[in-house]
């Protein structure tokens, strides 16, 4: 990485794209190498001002204001490294739509430097406006939407409160199931353990959370289900699937230990967990709009190899 120097003053005003933002947000968005903790000692010192105003860190931006941004000197983000090129969905001038990949973190924290988002944003210099619209686990592969207006990422984050998006993954379980489809209402609770790691457990103190569950198909002693999500809770179709007694296969935090060893030495070196269909309306026009991703290479040759083994996958 080079030094930037930046030596004067810069007095950047408000688009209506980034207007109801925090100024904390759109600062550490918008000063690329600057580190947080050096936003925040801007803001508590008042060296950002807002139409010549102190504010602080929780300020909600308005269309128009004018900053006034110190002196910074930025670390400039040439390391292609740094730089994401997904599969792309689908795109136009409010939604980005890729195929994540499996391993691969939304956004960076806890240990992790470079997520989909600042990779995204690294590979996409000129993109005023870019954010995640949901979030995937950094083991789950497949449909991960990001706006491009923040006119548009109010409009889906309106669609995800209400109801309005669908959410469809390919999951394989231990065990065979039995029922076509299954409705599963279980609330989660969560907690956090020593090291700060998140788990969620069912618990009648936790939130409502609720997954249909539809069997595709028996292959040997797994069964492949589609599982839809009806609420967006943490870690929701692991828990719920392990506490039914049909743990994800390759899950690190739900799944049955000894299983995974096992599999991993045949070909299942991930978590076996794929958002591989959803369904919106476009937050500008209304269209009804349909993502699809196929099942990666990886999974389907486990499938494809465990069928085999068996002899008996029975398709329904």
């Amino acid at each position: 990485m080079k030094e930037l120097s930046k030596e004067s003053v810069t007095r950047p005003a408000v688009d209506e794209d980034s207007a109801g933002q925090r100024i904390d947000n759109y600062l550490i968005r918008h000063l690329k190498g600057v580190p947080k903790s050096h936003v925040y000692r801007i803001l508590r010192s008042g060296e950002v001002r807002v139409n010549s105003k102190r504010v602080g860190p929780d300020y909600r931006l308005v269309a128009g204001d004018q900053l006034r941004l110190p002196p910074l000197r930025l670390a400039a983000s040439t390391n292609p490294a740094g730089r994401f090129e997904p599969e792309i969905l689908f795109e136009d001038e409010a939604l980005l739509v890729i195929n994540k990949p499996a391993g691969m973190a939304v956004h960076g924290g806890s240990g992790i430097s470079l997520g989909v988002i600042e990779g995204l944003r690294n590979a996409r210099g000129e993109q005023r406006f870019l954010e995640l619209v949901h979030r995937l686990d950094r083991d789950t592969s497949g449909v991960l939407m990001l706006a491009k207006k923040r006119s548009a990422l109010l409009a889906l984050h309106r669609q995800l409160q209400d109801g309005g998006v669908g959410k469809f993954y390919l999951c394989l379980v231990k065990g065979r199931w039995q029922a076509r489809k299954r409705l599963v209402d279980l609330p989660l609770q969560k907690r956090v353990i020593a090291g700060g790691e998140r788990r969620v457990n069912v618990s009648d103190e936790g939130s409502h959370a609720v997954t249909v569950f539809r069997l595709q198909r028996s292959v040997g002693p797994y069964s492949l289900l589609e599982a839809e999500l009806k609420t967006g809770r943490t870690h929701q179709i692991r828990v719920h699937l392990a506490h039914l007694g049909f743990p994800l296969l390759g899950d690190d935090k739900y799944g049955d230990f000894a299983l995974n060893k096992s599999l991993a030495k045949t070909g299942l070196k991930r978590m076996f967990l794929h958002a591989a269909r959803t369904t919106v309306r476009h937050p500008l026009t209304g269209e009804r709009l349909t993502f699809t991703a196929e099942l990666p290479e990886a999974l389907r040759t486990f499938l494809d190899q465990a069928a085999t083994r068996k002899n008996h996958a029975t398709p329904l």
